[in-house]
């Protein structure tokens, strides 16, 4: 018995590397400011440069890596102003997806994003951050998609790319990420009530609380590097 090859088209083995180098970026593997080095990462996914060149195309337009003349890629370094900005930009971008979502949400798709609770929930209780991380995307995801909006999903997308790596690191301290956590079952709660006020508010408190511990973060990494010099 004989299995036929299936060779995979040029444009899915982009796209899976794209997600393996987002997956490097947000958890921190490739550091921001960090040049991509073709040759290494061609290697280390087992890839010719060219799926990795278009990959990391559709990175830059993602707004995870920058791309520079006679440089090449660079994963993107976010400073204190570019955060405060995005975040203010995202927390608008989330309180209304919330709201949007609580009044619009299908009784199937609300049971989807139960379901992905209980699943991230578990990644909690094992401490796999990673996991974690994963499940958080796709629960913040489908409340954007709930909302069908599909102006509000294309912009929450572009905005949101640029805020993966410090979302992820934000989880890091323990006491934090339990914050985090219980703020995710006041926001699922809110949904079941279809309470749009509530969405709107936990989920602007939940994206302020992350940016005040990316704050702190950024903070305390450059008074690090002073300290060194």
């Amino acid at each position: 018995m004989t299995a036929d090859v299936i060779s995979i088209p040029r444009a899915a083995l982009h796209e899976q590397v794209a997600q393996r180098l987002r997956q490097m970026l947000v958890e921190g593997r490739i550091a921001p400011g960090a040049k991509l080095n073709e040759r290494e990462l061609s290697e280390l996914l087992n890839v010719s440069r060219t799926p990795l060149r278009e990959a990391i195309k559709m990175l830059a337009a993602e707004g995870l890596v920058e791309l520079l003349p006679n440089r090449g890629a660079i994963a993107v370094s976010l400073t204190e102003a570019d955060v405060l900005n995005t975040f203010e930009v995202m927390a608008g971008l989330e309180g209304m997806a919330g709201e949007l979502a609580a009044q619009r949400i299908t009784a199937q798709e609300l049971a989807e994003v139960q379901a992905m609770q209980f699943e991230m929930m578990a990644a909690y209780t094992r401490r796999d951050l990673s996991a974690y991380y994963a499940v958080n995307a796709r629960i913040h995801a489908a409340i954007s998609d709930a909302a069908k909006n599909p102006v509000l999903a294309t912009v929450y997308k572009q905005v949101n790319a640029r805020l993966q790596a410090l979302r992820f690191r934000s989880n890091q301290d323990g006491e934090k990420w339990k914050r985090a956590v219980k703020e995710h079952e006041k926001m699922i709660e809110a949904l079941v009530a279809r309470d749009g006020q509530a969405m709107r508010e936990i989920l602007q408190l939940h994206l302020r609380n992350k940016r005040d511990v990316v704050l702190e973060q950024l903070r305390e990494a450059a008074n690090g590097q002073r300290g060194a010099a």
